[in-house]
């Protein structure tokens, strides 16, 4: 068992695009920030108060590649990672950055599947009534699906 555990795990939107390195053909490196907002009521005011945090989020490599293909400003994201710290110095002055190193991510929705107006253009086929048959799937064990909670 281990001594310590560093997880993080967010539900936000992305606050910008992602801005992709590429050290290499295989090696590239995404950066992208995703807000998280917090909503409480003022006791005394009675008023309701939305705080939002910035997280900085780092993916590798073909994670990378999935989030810049399909990911935009805007997308609400599930990440799980590993909260890392990096140092510099520049002009004389030490500067500290935290980040999120992904190792986990599920794209909740995207611009892309909210978008009435492209949605509008390339219409989903919609099924005849012979087609409309649904089958239900049942997991052969209920503990085995692959829900975060």
């Amino acid at each position: 068992m281990a001594n310590s555990l560093n997880k993080a795990m967010l539900i936000g939107h992305l606050g910008d695009n992602v801005k992709m390195h590429y050290f290499d053909e295989i090696n590239c490196l995404g950066r992208f920030p995703v807000a998280t907002n917090e909503t409480y009521t003022n006791k005394q005011t009675k008023e309701r108060i939305t705080t939002t945090e910035w997280h900085n989020v780092v993916v590798r490599n073909k994670l990378a590649q999935l989030c810049e293909k399909y990911l935009s400003k805007g997308d609400r994201v599930y990440v799980e990672g590993r909260i890392k710290t990096r140092q510099w110095e520049q002009d004389g002055v030490k500067r500290y950055s935290t980040e999120i190193h992904a190792t986990d991510m599920t794209f909740l929705t995207t611009k892309k599947d909210l978008n009435p107006a492209r949605n509008a253009q390339n219409p989903a086929p919609s099924p005849s009534p012979t087609e409309s048959k649904t089958e239900e799937i049942k997991p052969e064990n209920p503990q085995d699906d692959d829900l975060p909670f």
